[in-house]
């Protein structure tokens, strides 16, 4: 805000007209080192207001760069996070993959199996065809045990296969629970910082609009109490 330049009071000729010249002298001489005085104290006022204004300016600035290299912070802790759900991802492929090769050998050697007791069961027809009935009686006792066998088999596969299906969508689960609880606090985090650096503005903001008040209505103040000091020398 612009000064408004001081009125300087011309009252030498009333002065002169009322005093004697030395006791006239003086008494000018020391108005001006009363006006001296004030325009120094007014300055001196004007330079701690000045460099109080640039220590809240500073400190605000620090402030900004704090909020910055925090959410600088959360947005690489953010890309951490996607980082690991993609190598999670990828190490369920690869699982997955490894159990697709072993439900593939384990058909391979189931097929394996059947073809080998098919040729013992001929082998055995051949050499023993006097006993075939007790022998195919044998090898259906013995298929129906095997078909139980895999039937129990599978089923125990099938079960353990849910059981790790389920397992790892619970654990999955979890995990994205936790990340979406990290990320909630985070945002959270944020949000707060950034109220708070709008109302320490608002607050600085406010503070500037009361100095200049104040400062209007000391100036104010001096313009009656010179106009005052006019009416009571001229009267």
């Amino acid at each position: 805000m612009k000064k408004k330049k001081k009125k300087r009071i011309n009252n030498k000729s009333l002065i002169k007209g009322i005093f004697p010249k030395s006791l006239g002298k003086a008494y000018l001489d020391f108005k001006k080192q009363q006006e001296a005085s004030k325009l120094r104290r007014i300055k001196f006022e004007e330079r701690e207001e000045s460099k109080k204004l640039v220590q809240e300016r500073r400190d605000l600035r620090l402030r900004e760069e704090k909020i910055e290299k925090e959410e600088e912070r959360l947005k690489l802790k953010e890309e951490e996070l996607k980082q690991k759900d993609r190598e999670q991802k990828f190490k369920d492929e690869e699982q997955r993959k490894k159990d697709e090769d072993l439900r593939l050998k384990d058909s391979d050697l189931r097929r394996k199996d059947k073809a080998q007791i098919q040729k013992d069961n001929e082998i055995k027809l051949k050499s023993e065809e006097q006993k075939r009935k007790d022998i195919d009686l044998k090898v259906r006792e013995e298929e129906q045990k095997q078909k139980e066998q895999k039937e129990r088999k599978r089923k125990k596969l099938e079960d353990q296969k849910i059981k790790f299906e389920e397992q790892r969508n619970k654990e999955l689960e979890t995990q994205k629970l936790k990340e979406w609880e990290l990320k909630f606090d985070e945002e959270k985090r944020r949000k707060e910082n950034k109220e708070r650096l709008k109302d320490e503005q608002i607050r600085l903001k406010d503070l500037e609009i009361q100095r200049l008040k104040e400062q209007e209505m000391q100036q104010f103040k001096e313009e009656l109490t010179k106009e005052q000091i006019k009416k009571d020398e001229l009267n």
